[in-house]
């Protein structure tokens, strides 16, 4: 795979930018460069040269998408604009990666496999379960489903270092359960669907190793990196309960890998990215 045929988009959000690391001679486009929600700006871009497009822009604003104003914006990036990647795809014979999220499932089944009905509980679930349906239709695509991301950017570990930094206990919700996803991970199938071409279709990507909860990755972040501090299990419905605002979400986040394991990939167990991402973190 010559990496100047890769297109990025979305490409400085988390995942965007752990790409770019990656693939230094791809393209690379934010929305400023190409505003995936206009048919006619995706329809007028120079894909001349570009063979995979790799689609990392998300409106992931979970309670956001509750709001007026949430509701236009996460339809536009998670469905409107999936359809312009598509079509994109389809009209240029494109290989149409596309990230999506365990949240396009109720949270009841366990673990979650690839072909589960689709159960979204929230409007941003509901958006990214339409961008689902929409990529499928490109005939070379991958939709990537992934669960609790982190990389470089706002997110829960670095929400718990920050904490731990300023000595603050926090309390944490203890009856959500699956697994963290590192964007190096992420990349590294990315990587590996590139080089050895699976057939194409859904997969479901996390890291590996044992089912957690949010309050036990915080245990671990305040453990590794060297804080002593007591967590306080809490309930997501004790957490939300002065949050009318705030989305439902998905209590069981734990998928099924082994059609991931199949294609001869091996997830790397979230501890071990977790020792990594908070030592790089530290040593900043």
């Amino acid at each position: 795979m010559n990496p100047d045929s890769i297109l990025i988009v979305g490409a400085n959000g988390q995942l965007g930018t752990a790409l770019r690391q990656q693939y230094p001679e791809a393209q690379a486009a934010d929305s400023s460069e190409l505003d995936v929600t206009d048919p006619i700006a995706v329809q007028n871009f120079d894909w001349s040269g570009i063979t995979v497009v790799i689609n990392a822009a998300a409106y992931t604003n979970v309670d956001g998408a509750e709001s007026h104003e949430g509701r236009k914006a996460a339809w536009q990036v998670n469905a409107v604009g999936v359809r312009n990647l598509a079509k994109a795809a389809i009209d240029h014979d494109l290989t149409l990666f596309h990230v999506s999220t365990e949240y396009v499932f109720d949270g009841t089944q366990t673990p979650h496999s690839e072909d589960e009905p689709l159960s979204p509980l929230g409007v941003y679930a509901d958006t990214k379960a339409a961008g689902d349906i929409i990529a499928s239709l490109a005939p070379k695509h991958y939709i990537l489903r992934t669960s609790w991301l982190i990389g470089e950017g706002k997110n829960f570990v670095r929400i718990m270092l920050s904490l731990g930094e300023k000595g603050i206990a926090p309390s944490v919700v203890s009856d959500q359960v699956g697994r963290l996803t590192f964007t190096s991970e992420l990349v590294r199938v990315v990587e590996h669907f590139l080089s050895t071409t699976p057939d194409y279709g859904t997969y479901n990507v996390s890291n590996g190793g044992d089912t957690t909860s949010w309050a036990d990755v915080a245990r671990a972040t305040f453990e590794l990196a060297g804080y002593d501090l007591q967590v306080t299990d809490t309930t997501t419905e004790q957490y939300f309960a002065d949050k009318p605002e705030a989305s439902a979400r998905p209590l069981n986040s734990l998928m099924d890998l082994r059609k991931l394991e199949a294609t001869g990939f091996t997830p790397r167990d979230w501890k071990a990215d977790l020792q990594a991402y908070i030592t790089k973190e530290q040593n900043v």
